[in-house]
Formats: structure tokens, C-alpha cells, sequence
């Protein structure tokens, strides 16, 4: 069994790996086909429909997770009549889901114009919509078997079909764009193959477990039904709090400086949102079991790992942060042309909320281990506020930076208050002083390395785009991991990571080598 649950979890690590580096191949190659055959505004127009379909996606309320959490223990012990009952009650709470994100994503349709400056390509908005509305909908409504996969510690099957439905689906819009250039076709096929791969995990997971299905199954107990909701209660306002402050900025950007410079900032975004996608799966490979640390380990304990995965957070995030701000340049000249680039100024904030905001990942393992809910309820309620009231403001005053720099400002709610209450003093009985040592160090010297690397790859006066962005690669690989180590290497905390590291080489070419 021990064996069993070791390589699913494996197989789960290197298969969501594998499918965040297909993903996002897919998407710089379909995107760049996309920009250059139909425009920035109908990128903009995708930016801004996918962020309004993630707003009514609230409606969820995380249910899913809290569901997928109870199939643990019943799938453990082989309580089948358990796992029917909540197989049933997933589908039933997924179709009412379905069929409310429907009503409400089509009552908000007279407002969509709200969020649009201006529309100067000759398509249908609204159909458009709809069909994203539609995308989301047939998804609710075919999609709830894929968690007894997950429950089961089987999450590769999902990413091996998944990843071969998406490869479809670009290939096929692709040549549909380049072949018709038609982007209601494109659409169809956005809504067909992802109805194909529900469709297809439903009859896989059917045919694995056909005894598992839901149909007939037993009301749900209701010890169970209330920990769902209790569940789901705790997550919602952090739901609502995530998506005002990561899912609204291409509606700000699309309402004040029109859907080109949407479509542009989407660019951005789809390269941004990867890397993040990347450093997750590899801090999540590096991070021990904090629930179980948090139970058998005294508080001197807990905050030495705390520390430790910090650090570990720190390198990859201003690693990752330095090299979209030195790389970005000369990339998105190669790939889409030089009339998309941002200015620098932006690329500049960018940079600094991927970096605090992948700084966040340690913070909410402690967090979520902890159970840390229902105290901060309402601190992503505040930084949503802020976030949406800096961005307006500053968005009419100095453009699209001031977008971003809202961002940064509503961070502070999570800095300067929740951080440092609820884990550092009450988690660890750590003083204030304390957490802004140690966040301010880790901020300057970001910056320090940042304008480091970007001094030294500027000196390089280079004409080709090419080879241009092969030497910042080659700064950026060398220039501020070079200063980490010369600053670090007698801590604790570098010696942890060193052997963090190599112990997941080791695993991996032992494991390589049994095979």
C-alpha cells in the first residue's frame, strides 16, 4: 500500500510537471498564431471573458475541494457506500452549480458592455461570451467524476488525457485561424474538445469503477453534508478575496484603456502565470507534510522548516522574478514583435508582484495546515477592496502601471497584518519585529539583485534579438544565483536547500536507474 501511495504520488508530481511545461508550449506557439492572424483586441476580448467566467466561478465556493477531502478516509477504508453517497452528491451540487453560473452568467450579459472601452472588430461580443459562458457551464455539468481520480491519488490519467485533448485543440484552432480565419470556429472547438475530454475521463472513471458511479447511492450523512459546508463556509470569502485581487485586472485594464492594451497585458500574463504555474509544482516537491509538523513538533521546530521552505520560496521567486524582468524584452520581440512590448516600468511591477506573490506559498502551506480560516476571514475581503479602489485610481492617473502597482498595494493587507498576526505570533509566538527583518532583507535584496542583473545585461550592446536573449539567459542564470550563494552559503538556510535539492536528484536517478 505504503509503495503504491509512494509512486502515485510520483507519477502525480512528474505528470502535473509535464503537463504545466506542454501547456505552456502550447500556449506561447498557439498564442503567437493567434496574436498575428486576428489581433490584439480579440486576445483582449479572450482575457477579458476568461476573467469574467472565473468571477462566476465563485459560485463553486471551493465545494469541490471540500469534497474531494471527505473521499479520502472512505476511499482508505473501502466504505463504498460512502463514496457512492458523496459521488451522488457531488453530481447533484454540480448541476445546481452548473445551472446557476448559466442564469447568472447570462443576466450579467447587459453589462458586459461596461467592461469593454470600445470594440472596433466586426464580431458579436456577446456570442462570443456565450460561448465561453457555454465552456464553463458543460463543464460543471460532465466533470465531477475526474475527483474520484484525484481522491484516489490518480491525478496523472486526468493530465495524461488532458494534455492530449489540449494538443488537439490548439492544433486544430490553429490551422482553423490560419486556414479560415474565422474566430467563431475557434470557439467551437474551444467548447467541443473540452465537452470531448469530460466525456472521456466520465467513461474511463465508469469503466475503472463501475461500482463507484453515485447512481442509487444512499443519502449523504449528514456528519459528513455539514463538514462540506463548514468546509466550504471557511473558503468562500478567500475565494472571493483571490479572485478580486487576481481576476480582475484585465476588466479594469479592458474598461479604462480599451481591449488592445487588454490583449497585450494577456501576453504578459500567459508567460507570468507559467512560471508561477512551474515554481508551485517545484516548491510543492520540496515541502515536507506541515499538518503532520504542525501536530508532533514544538513551535522552535516549526519555525526552523518555516524558515527554511521561506528561503527556499525566496530563491525561486526572485530567480524567477529577475529573469522575466531581464528576458521579457528581447522574448517578446522574437515571438510576437517589438509593437507589443510593455514599457519597462511596468515589466518592472511585474516582476515585483510575481516575486511577493510567490513569497505567499509558504505562508499559505502554515496557514492551511494550521487552519487558519475563519480568523482572517475578512483580510482578502480587504485587499480586493483595495486592490479594485488603488487600481481605478491609479490606472486613470498614470495608465496600466497603476493597475499593477493596486495590486501591490492591497498586498500590504497580507504583509503588514495577516502574516505576521496569525503566523508568526500566533502560530509561532514570533514578535513583529521579528517577521519585518526578515521580510524587508528578503525584499531589498531582491531589488539589489535585480538591478544588478539588469546593469550588467544592459552592458551588452546587442543588435540581434537572438542572441540578445541568449546572453540575459546566460546573466540571469549566472549573475544573481552566483550573489545568493556568496550572500547565504554559511546559513542554515542555504545548507537546507543544497540538501534539499540533491535529495530530490537522488530520488529521481534512483528512481530512474530502478526502472
Amino acid at each position: 500500500m505504503e509503495n503504491s501511495r509512494t509512486r502515485n504520488s510520483f507519477r502525480n508530481m512528474v505528470a502535473s510537471a509535464a503537463a504545466n511545461i506542454i501547456t505552456f508550449l502550447l500556449g506561447i506557439i498557439a498564442r503567437r498564431y493567434f496574436v498575428l492572424i486576428l489581433g490584439d483586441e480579440y486576445q483582449g476580448l479572450n482575457g477579458l471573458y476568461t476573467n469574467v467566467i472565473s468571477m462566476l466561478g465563485v459560485v463553486e465556493l471551493g465545494m469541490g475541494n471540500a469534497i474531494i477531502y471527505n473521499l479520502y478516509k472512505p476511499i482508505h477504508e473501502n466504505d463504498r457506500e460512502t463514496i457512492n453517497s458523496l459521488m451522488d452528491f457531488y453530481r447533484k451540487s454540480y448541476h445546481i452549480i452548473g445551472r446557476l453560473v448559466a442564469v447568472i452568467g447570462v443576466a450579467i450579459i447587459p453589462l458586459l458592455p461596461f467592461f469593454v472601452k470600445e470594440v472596433t472588430v466586426d464580431i458579436n461580443s456577446t456570442v462570443v461570451y456565450l460561448f465561453f459562458l457555454a465552456d464553463a457551464v458543460f463543464s460543471y455539468f460532465l466533470s465531477y467524476k475526474r475527483s474520484l481520480l484525484y481522491a484516489r491519488q490518480e491525478n496523472y490519467i486526468v493530465q495524461i488525457i488532458h494534455i492530449r485533448c489540449l494538443t488537439a485543440m490548439k492544433i486544430i484552432q490553429t490551422l482553423i485561424l490560419y486556414v479560415t480565419r474565422n474566430y467563431y470556429l475557434y470557439l467551437v472547438i474551444m467548447v467541443v474538445l473540452r465537452i470531448v475530454e469530460n466525456a472521456i475521463i466520465t467513461m474511463l472513471v465508469d469503466r475503472k469503477y463501475p461500482d463507484l458511479s453515485g447512481k442509487g447511492a444512499a443519502p449523504l450523512k449528514k456528519e459528513i453534508r455539514d463538514d462540506i459546508f463548514l468546509k466550504t463556509k471557511g473558503l468562500f470569502l478567500h475565494q472571493i478575496g483571490a479572485f478580486m485581487v487576481n481576476g480582475t485586472d484585465n476588466m479594469i485594464i479592458s474598461r479604462f484603456l480599451g481591449l488592445v492594451t487588454a490583449g497585450l497585458y494577456s501576453n504578459y500574463a500567459l508567460i507570468i502565470d507559467s512560471i508561477k504555474n512551474l515554481t508551485k509544482q517545484v516548491i510543492d516537491a520540496t515541502t515536507p507534510s506541515v499538518g503532520n509538523l504542525l501536530v508532533t513538533e514544538t513551535r522552535e521546530k516549526q519555525y526552523d522548516v518555516f524558515k527554511k521552505m521561506r528561503f527556499i520560496d525566496f530563491w525561486l521567486a526572485a530567480f524567477c522574478g529577475i529573469c522575466l524582468y531581464v528576458i521579457m524584452e528581447p522574448w517578446v520581440v522574437i515571438w510576437i514583435g517589438r509593437e507589443r512590448l510593455l514599457p519597462d516600468y511596468v515589466m518592472l511591477v511585474l516582476a515585483f508582484n510575481f516575486f511577493q506573490k510567490t513569497m505567499r506559498n509558504t505562508y499559505g502551506a502554515f496557514k492551511t495546515a494550521a487552519g487558519i480560516f475563519h480568523e482572517d476571514r475578512f483580510v482578502p475581503i480587504i485587499e480586493s477592496v483595495l486592490n479594485i479602489g488603488f487600481s481605478i485610481i491609479l490606472v486613470k492617473t498614470i495608465g496600466l502601471a497603476g493597475v499593477f502597482i493596486g495590486t501591490t498595494i492591497s498586498g500590504l493587507a497580507l504583509w503588514c497584518y495577516s502574516y505576521p498576526k496569525y503566523v508568526y505570533r500566533n502560530l509561532f509566538g514570533r514578535s513583529y519585529k521579528d517577521y519585518a527583518k526578515e521580510t524587508v532583507g528578503y525584499i531589498l535584496m531582491f531589488f539589489v539583485l535585480l538591478f544588478t542583473t539588469s546593469f550588467i545585461a544592459n552592458r551588452f550592446i546587442i543588435s540581434n534579438n537572438l542572441l540578445k536573449l541568449i546572453v540575459n539567459m546566460a546573466v540571469c542564470i549566472v549573475v544573481p544565483n552566483v550573489m545568493m550563494v556568496l550572500f547565504y552559503f554559511r546559513t542554515d538556510n542555504f545548507r537546507y536547500c543544497v540538501q534539499t535539492v540533491m535529495g530530490i536528484i537522488n530520488r529521481l536517478l534512483g528512481r530512474r536507474n530502478k526502472a
